[in-house]
């Protein structure tokens, strides 16, 4: 099940059922299947709470992704900032909407086992992205 729950923000236009249905196919093309996923939509202040709190990091993110998945199963809490996706949006030149897109499934490739912090894994994770992007 795929939930959509905001905290301190209006709950971005989602088509939920086509977006789920986006979700359940890119998590399916690495053989995953959805368990439970909550996206948490909210401003900076509580995403920095958030990475304050749990990570013990002090800056703003786009998303914060919890993973409690079980073997190909994925369940996660995923934290949105709408604040941090508008201003990125702004600032490489897309759209709210392409970039929200983005960080929505950016979660769920992390999910899926797929990293961008260590050498190379960046330019792997985009390519995912690109490829979950075409997929919508």
């Amino acid at each position: 099940m795929i939930s959509y729950n905001v905290e301190g923000v209006k709950l971005p236009a989602i088509k939920r059922r086509q977006n789920s249905a986006w979700i359940k196919a890119v998590a399916a093309s690495y053989g995953k299947k959805i368990g439970e996923i909550a996206y948490i939509f909210v401003d900076d202040k509580k995403i920095l709470d958030v990475n304050q709190q749990y990570l013990q990091h002090d800056y703003y993110t786009d998303i914060i992704t919890f993973d409690y998945s079980h073997a190909d199963t994925i369940s996660g809490d995923l934290f949105i900032s709408l604040d941090t996706v508008r201003s990125n949006a702004k600032q490489i030149g897309t759209s709210y909407e392409q970039e929200l897109n983005r960080v929505i499934i950016h979660g769920i490739l992390h999910l899926c086992g797929i990293n961008d912090k260590g050498p190379g894994e960046r330019e792997m994770m985009e390519a995912a992205e690109n490829k979950a992007l075409k997929m919508r």
